[in-house]
């Protein structure tokens, strides 16, 4: 049996917000990866696909990096959400981070058909600014490391503009 993320920030987001090829879970077309808590770590399980090869036997960097992106923006979102006295599943809407800066190491050959499974710890650097050091996992093997430094959404982000 694969472990999966039972209730998972993404889940809480409004609907307007809720398309990002990553992470969102309205994007019929998107990865729909999916981060929540493990104690006072955050995780994210995904398993790739075959069109996400590149040699094969091998994954594509650039999932990666999405895997990595969309879990850095979903922890952040945790971790203030958490430091706001709340939790995912609750009523309160949670906060939406941007990426400002994702930075990966490539340690490894990252193996198809093996569940991925990145693990991030949050570290707050501003009040609207958090640093999630992530680690993703194959199996038992760290295969890449990064950190993503992610903000606050700005709210020019929802407001519709027309020209």
């Amino acid at each position: 049996m694969t472990e999966q993320v039972k209730h998972a920030i993404q889940d809480d987001y409004p609907a307007d917000f809720s398309h990002c090829y990553g992470c969102g879970r309205l994007n019929q077309e998107g990865h729909h990866f999916r981060t929540g808590w493990n104690e006072d770590q955050t995780v994210t399980i995904y398993t790739p696909k075959p069109e996400h090869t590149a040699i094969p036997g091998f994954v594509y960097g650039g999932l990666i990096a999405s895997l990595v992106d969309c879990h850095g923006t979903g922890s952040a979102s945790l971790a203030l959400h958490r430091k706001n006295g709340h939790e995912p599943g609750g009523a309160q809407e949670p906060p939406r981070f941007v990426t400002a800066a994702l930075n990966i190491d490539f340690l490894k050959p990252i193996p198809q058909d093996i569940p991925l499974k990145a693990i991030g710890t949050p570290e707050e650097v501003h009040p609207k600014k958090f640093n999630i050091h992530t680690k993703v996992f194959a199996g038992d093997t760290v295969c890449a490391k990064a950190v993503v430094t992610a903000s606050v959404m700005p709210a020019s982000f929802t407001q519709q503009t027309t020209e």
